[in-house]
């Protein structure tokens, strides 16, 4: 009898997840523990394996679609089963035969996708990903890869040998038809199209931090304090450190500057719920990353009690397999303050959204030199960086909020105390 694929509860507040991508199609023999489906959730993608051998009999869910938890996604069964009123397609020789590769390596096996005429083509999910993303028709190539399959150098070289298109002749406006993302056509309510105008669904990772900084924008009544930190002492530190065999961050230290000052300010690590105030008993710090498909906070847990080599290293491995798509969901879950730094790119102000249930967010700006009139009336140039701390006015007031960047700017501007 066939059996049901659901889309499972991977969290406490997950409720709804995204179809990624179909890694087996219907009419697939499949082995318990293949890999079926990626999902992407709240954070993170996910593989789905089946639990018995059969066939993927009828795909219920389509890619780029968003199904509710225990929502259904396919059906496996036994060849030519019926389910519901939709006759299993019948499986292929090529499918049928048994897979020699182990289940574990099935996240990155060649998919087989169909093609004109009936064949099947042989590409893995990264390279028909990339394919997507760069508008390459992929049943047209011959794969590079092991047993032909098409791979990602496949996909980058008939993108580059493509001629480019060229640039459209000045036009009157022209109202242009839904753009098809995944061969679905998604309408536009409000806005009036332009030729060159595409369209894509807002979808797992990017919807779901859509819905959560709008829904910390308007609940959470805000206050960004900006202060500024003469950081000369502390790039020379690093420097000589860096000289010593020892290489930080600016952000390394940063961390252990805010996770060292939250601990002699645990006023700041509150949380609000409903009428509550829940007082927080650990400085985990939440560190925004971002990536392509939006924003994730990995967790370090207990920061204040980690030395700078300590945090600096798992700052390092949480960051790393964040890109990767490689956290566990608790590793981006409990943090009771958050630091974003865009310093990198070159920011010298912004506003960051508090993460609930924080009740703070410090944003970390770029480093600018400033030239700084010296005690003795010579005229030095200084380097300085801007910290930009949002925080829930409902639980903290502004001198609170002052006393905290007070302190975290003393540390930075005397590193030797960020150590002891």
């Amino acid at each position: 009898m066939a059996y049901e694929v659901l889309m499972p509860q991977l969290g406490l507040t997950m409720e709804e997840g995204t179809v990624s991508q179909w890694i087996k199609h219907e009419g697939d023999a499949v082995k318990a523990g293949d890999v079926v489906v990626e999902i992407t959730t709240d954070k993170l993608t996910n593989e789905i394996t089946s639990e018995q051998d059969g066939v993927l009999l009828k795909i219920v869910a389509q890619e780029g679609e968003d199904v509710p938890v225990k929502g259904l996604l396919a059906y496996i069964g036994q060849p030519g089963e019926q389910v519901g009123e939709t006759t299993a397609p019948a499986v292929s020789a090529a499918s049928a035969a048994p897979s020699a590769e182990p289940a574990a390596a099935l996240a990155s096996a060649p998919a087989a996708s169909p093609a004109a005429g009936g064949k099947r083509i042989r590409i893995s999910p990264l390279a028909r990903k990339i394919a997507g993303q760069m508008g390459v028709d992929y049943t047209v190539l011959t794969g590079t890869g092991p047993s032909g399959r098409i791979v990602k150098r496949d996909i980058l070289a008939a993108a580059e040998a493509a001629p480019k298109a060229a640039a459209p002749a000045p036009a009157d406006r022209k109202i242009a038809a839904p753009a098809a993302v995944s061969g679905t056509a998604f309408p536009v309510k409000n806005l009036e199209l332009m030729e060159g105008d595409t369209v894509e669904k807002l979808t797992g990772m990017r919807k779901v931090v859509a819905q959560r900084m709008y829904t910390s924008a308007v609940e959470i009544p805000t206050v960004t304090q900006t202060v500024k930190v003469d950081v000369t002492a502390l790039l020379a530190f690093r420097k000589k450190l860096k000289g010593e065999g020892h290489a930080f961050s600016v952000n390394d230290f940063v961390l252990k500057a805010v996770a060292k000052a939250l601990r002699r300010h645990p006023e700041i690590l509150v949380s609000l719920d409903g009428e509550q105030i829940i007082r927080r008993a650990h400085v985990n710090l939440g560190m925004a990353v971002a990536l392509d498909a939006g924003l994730i906070v990995p967790v370090i847990r207990d920061a204040d009690l980690l030395s700078l080599e300590a945090l600096s290293a798992k700052a390092k491995d949480l960051a790393e397999r964040a890109r990767a798509n490689q956290l566990g969901a608790d590793e981006y879950k409990g943090s009771t303050f958050t630091v974003s730094n865009l310093g990198m790119f070159g920011v010298e102000s912004f506003t960051p959204i508090i993460n609930q249930p924080d009740a703070a967010i410090l944003g970390v700006n770029c480093t600018e030199d400033e030239l700084v009139m010296e005690d003795d009336g010579t005229i030095a140039k200084h380097q300085v960086l801007r910290i930009s701390l949002t925080f829930d006015h409902r639980l903290l007031d502004g001198a609170v909020a002052a006393k905290f960047e007070m302190t975290v700017r003393d540390l930075l501007e005397h590193p030797m105390d960020i150590l002891l």
